[in-house]
C-alpha cells in the first residue's frame, strides 16, 4: 500500500503539468533554422503562418440554415413514394 501512496502525488504532478501545457498558446513561428513551405507555384508572395493555417470556405461552410420558431406543415414531396 505504501508504493500507490507515494505514486499518487506524482500522478496528480503530472496532470497537473499536461494540464498547464494544454493552455500555452503563442504565434506559430518556424523552428530555429528552419524555414516556411516554398511559396506555391506561380504565386508572387510567400504565405504567412496565419495564411497557411486559414480554412477556405468550402472547408468551413458558414451555416445559413435558418431554426424554425413553430411547426409548419411539410410542403408535398413528388419524390416520397411508398415503397414498391
Amino acid at each position: 500500500m505504501r508504493k500507490t501512496t507515494s505514486l499518487r502525488p506524482l500522478a496528480l504532478l503530472a496532470f497537473v503539468a499536461a494540464l498547464a501545457a494544454c493552455g500555452q498558446r503563442s504565434d506559430l513561428e518556424p523552428l530555429p533554422g528552419e524555414a516556411l513551405p516554398p511559396a506555391p507555384y506561380g504565386a508572387g508572395v510567400q504565405p504567412s503562418p496565419e495564411d497557411l493555417l486559414a480554412l477556405d470556405p468550402q472547408a468551413a461552410p458558414e451555416r445559413n440554415v435558418e431554426l424554425r420558431k413553430r411547426s409548419e406543415e411539410r410542403e408535398d414531396d413528388p419524390f416520397d413514394l411508398p415503397p414498391q
